[in-house]
């Protein structure tokens, strides 16, 4: 398993701990050099998308990853977090209907959750 698959599937298991709703995984690999892999998530409350970007964190760094970058933590509408090879984006649901990357990224792969596996 590629470092980049084995930490998207650490990240959307945090995610899932969480109860995150609606998780996508898009693989961007073979048409951007930002990154391997999107991890698109909501929750329901500022709150929720706090925890869900701090298990990420958690169980991300207990692994050995540290983010390079993370950006609106402190509103919690859309919380960019940036590991190189994966980037985990956690909306509100309402920023991630007004943002739409599912369609903006139309072109990446989905990829199954299970398929991370």
């Amino acid at each position: 398993m590629s470092d980049s698959k084995k930490m998207a599937a650490l990240a959307v298991e945090a995610l899932a701990d969480k109860k995150a709703v609606d998780t996508k995984v898009i693989n961007i690999q073979d048409i951007s050099v930002i990154a391997d892999y999107f991890i698109i998530a909501s929750g329901n409350n500022k709150n929720q998308v706090q925890a869900m970007a701090d298990n990420v964190s958690e169980v991300l760094g207990k692994a050995g990853y540290t983010p390079r970058q993370v950006e609106g933590y402190a509103t919690a509408n859309w919380i960019l977090m940036d590991y190189t090879d994966i980037i985990v984006h956690v909306f509100s649901e309402e920023d991630r209907l007004f943002y739409d990357l599912e369609r903006i990224w139309r072109d990446g792969k989905v990829t199954e959750l299970e398929e991370l596996a």
